[in-house]
């Protein structure tokens, strides 16, 4: 394994036996659980793998290969490796992450009314915090599309991957769907690229990965231009309301730029950021809605590359503050 490596025992007993009350998300391929590993003290997530699943095992390597030769600010950190037998003597792989206290986007963008019982307050992000946010997602993008020895596709950005810290920094996680880019391009034979249709999440992935087209960046960017238009409006693009040719780009995009306050969620509405007026607030909105729409145009070609969403983003910052 090359990773630093962690015995099953240690796992054992950090998730108090991978209990329910340490449970913090389930998913298809694995669980996630929250643990104090015994002999540092750390408190880390770990990603227990389904492996009765179908692809389950595949989605560990791929983890491992990927988050072997990838360290960024804005991805999740693995610290540990784990690939041996349970207590029923069956295979067992896991992937030990810095643990992220201020859980995932999703949960912030649509928080449980029952949690926030439970926490101080509602939760709910100012349009600084969701502009910083956009920046740091987008950041880890265009390191993985543009900076990386191989170009890297994520392959299922969303906001339940996007996780973030005490800080509030955002950082990408879940490389179960990824693809070196090299290995994407050789998959062009027909046999082939109806799988890689079936990649990443319905509402995210882009509309040419149903029809079996190869995966690509301009995929990633088109998932990123949903997950934009999502923090802006509030509306997850599954939203009931989007039927009859009606979908989250073009209810953001029949809006701009008069009409912006109409589909931008109340929240950002309803307070005056860091003592800005309702003008500016407004210019941010309009300024980081056309970036969305600009990155989930229905053809690939018509997208923004991602290093100018990190320009045009950080100009809007810039304007705003």
């Amino acid at each position: 394994m090359p990773f630093r490596t962690v015995a099953y025992k240690d796992l054992l007993q950090a998730t108090n036996g991978f209990s329910s009350g340490n449970l913090v998300v389930a998913g298809s391929v694995g669980s996630v659980y929250k643990g104090v590993l015994a002999f540092d003290g750390v408190i880390v997530a770990v990603k227990v793998f389904n492996l009765l699943r179908e692809g389950a095992s595949k989605s560990f390597m791929r983890e491992c290969a990927a988050l072997l030769n990838i360290r960024h600010r804005n991805l999740v950190k693995v610290l540990f490796a784990c690939a041996g037998v349970d207590v029923q003597g069956d295979d067992f792989k896991a992937l030990v992450y810095e643990f992220m206290i201020n859980g995932s986007l999703e949960e912030w963008l649509h928080p449980n009314q029952t949690l926030e019982q439970e926490v101080d307050g509602p939760r709910n992000l100012n349009l600084i915090q969701r502009l910083n946010i956009a920046i740091d997602v987008a950041n880890a993008l265009d390191y993985l599309h543009n900076q990386c020895k191989m170009p890297v596709v994520h392959c299922d950005l969303k906001p339940s991957n996007v996780l973030l810290d005490g800080d509030m920094t955002a950082h990408v996680g879940d490389f179960g769907l990824l693809k070196f880019l090299s290995e994407a391009s050789c998959q062009s034979s027909s046999s082939q690229t109806s799988s890689v249709g079936l990649k990443g999440t319905v509402g995210y992935a882009a509309p040419e990965y149903g029809i079996g087209s190869e995966v690509s960046t301009f995929g990633d960017v088109y998932s990123y231009g949903i997950l934009l238009l999502e923090m802006i409006t509030g509306k997850r693009p599954t939203d009931s309301m989007f039927k009859d040719g009606l979908e989250l780009h073009s209810y953001v995009k029949m809006a701009l730029p008069d009409r912006v306050v109409d589909v931008a969620d109340s929240k950002l509405l309803t307070e005056v950021d860091e003592g800005k007026g309702t003008d500016k607030i407004v210019e941010c909105l309009i300024s980081i809605s056309k970036i969305g729409v600009f990155c989930s145009e229905k053809f690939p070609k018509e997208r923004m590359d991602i290093s100018n969403v990190v320009a045009e983003l950080n100009r809007a910052k810039a304007n705003f503050l």
